[in-house]
């Protein structure tokens, strides 16, 4: 599922979100900024502003907006290229304003760094660096080349070189930090999102193979009196057409074929009953469920208490849920992947809580991850000596989330640790030295209420065609 997400990803990325129309109306909004700015400071402070070559700068971008909003539809979402481009002309056509109105000694010059913003949090860092570039690039240029500003006296307008300077330089630091900051924080929103997506389709194909479980378990239910009845009439026709031994061996065939269904409906309903009709479960029961697709990979799963004598003292009992078993599967399935030979799975059932712990004999979780364990998209098979251990194993750090996500909206809190020394790296084989993880709920969370037990699910309700 994780390979499968991971193309998921790469074909949607941030840059092919956003549509046409959300930059065109920014575009609309600066357009009519830029135009008030040179209007009021032509007629209000009577700046001698070259309003020809001004305006024609402004044109260019609104003529630029007028053919994208006619050439493409409204809804069109943009490639990586074509943002890159349209914000690059933006840095282009403020940087030329910017020529034509004094330069650094128009306060208007922070406002280049409205375009680099809006690359840190649309494209890649590749784009990023390169509009951050221009941006610095141009804004340089425009310090020491540019049409001064002057009144309508004839006075000439500049700031101090010193106050240039730093005008400058804070721009730069501006672009530098505002770039890095936006791209990192939508970085980790953007993470966040998919993983939650991600973890979201994990819970939906376990309720979709719970239901179509139960729908086996239902219709096995419902084809077993007909079926009884089929072989007892068969049955009833075979005695009578003893002296018609061709009728009375096609007689014997429908017997024999409502067997074989009756038995292969028993197989299929047996599942679907385990998945769906049984919504109460003793603990072990379902810890055992959890780890069934991992119990023959090669290495040793040990339960505390032993589920055979699970029957003895059923207690407690726990409601039986597809995120529960799921986020515990996701768990043991990281134990079995890098232990040694052994993973320990223990409960233990207090008054107050329900505590489950699932340890391993391998080496426990990098001390670099170790804080960061349960976060999207981070890969815990960093240590060479794991990589060539499992070169399969390519994690993206989905799996630990997802449990994580899906076992917290059950209730459950979630601890991480290692069994061993924190600077020790050694496993050892059949000791429990290697990575802890602790689920706690409290047991009105998880366990089912004493007054509910036993209670019977009611008629079978007919399945909609």
């Amino acid at each position: 599922m994780q390979a499968r997400f991971a193309g998921l990803l790469n074909e949607h990325r941030r840059s092919n979100w956003v549509r046409l129309r959300t930059l065109a109306i920014l575009r609309w909004i600066a357009i009519s900024g830029q135009l008030a700015a040179i209007l009021v400071a032509n007629r209000y402070f009577g700046l001698d502003v070259n309003l020809g070559l001004s305006f024609m700068v402004v044109g260019a971008s609104v003529v630029a907006n007028l053919i994208a909003i006619f050439v493409f539809p409204e809804n069109k979402r943009l490639s990586e290229a074509e943002i890159l481009l349209m914000l690059l002309f933006d840095v282009a056509q403020l940087a030329a304003l910017l020529f034509l109105t004094g330069g650094l000694h128009n306060p208007f010059a922070l406002l280049i760094l409205v375009p680099v913003t809006i690359a840190a949090t649309t494209l890649p860092a590749r784009s990023t660096v390169l509009v951050s570039f221009v941006a610095v690039t141009l804004i340089t240029l425009v310090t020491f080349f540019h049409v001064p500003l002057h009144t309508a006296e004839g006075v000439q307008l500049r700031m101090p070189p010193i106050f240039v300077f730093g005008f400058w330089l804070a721009i730069v630091i501006g672009i530098g930090f505002l770039g890095a900051y936006a791209q990192r924080v939508t970085s980790e929103v953007n993470s966040m999102s998919q993983a939650l997506l991600a973890a979201q389709m994990a819970l939906a194909r376990e309720q979709k193979i719970a239901d179509l479980a139960g729908v086996v378990a239902a219709t096995a239910h419902e084809l077993g009196t007909p079926l009884a009845t089929i072989k007892l009439a068969s049955s009833e026709l075979a005695e009578e057409l003893g002296r018609h031994p061709d009728l009375r061996d096609d007689a014997l065939l429908i017997r024999e074929q409502a067997d074989r269904c009756r038995d292969i409906l028993r197989s299929m309903g047996q599942a679907g009953k385990e998945d769906l009709h049984l919504r109460q479960t003793p603990l072990c029961a379902l810890l055992q469920e959890a780890a069934q697709p991992h119990v023959d990979r090669g290495t040793r799963v040990i339960f505390s208490p032993d589920p055979e004598t699970c029957g003895l003292n059923p207690r407690p009992i726990v409601w039986r849920r597809p995120e529960i078993i799921h986020g515990l599967r996701n768990l043991i399935q990281n134990a079995v992947d890098f232990a040694e030979s052994t993973v320990w799975i223990d409960s233990n059932c207090t008054d107050d809580r329900v505590s489950i712990r699932i340890i391993d004999d391998g080496r426990g979780f990098s001390q670099h991850v170790i804080g960061r364990i349960g976060d999207p998209f981070v890969t815990f098979n960093s240590r060479p000596s794991d990589q060539d251990a499992r070169p399969e194993y390519q994690g993206m750090g989905l799996g630990l989330f997802i449990a994580k996500t899906l076992l917290e909206r059950s209730g459950a809190e979630l601890t991480f640790a290692n069994a061993h020394d924190s600077y020790s790296l050694r496993p050892e084989p059949g000791k429990k030295c290697g990575a802890i993880v602790e689920i706690v709920w409290s047991r009105f969370e998880l366990c089912v209420p004493e007054n509910e037990l036993g209670e019977g699910l009611g008629t079978n309700k007919p399945i909609a065609v």
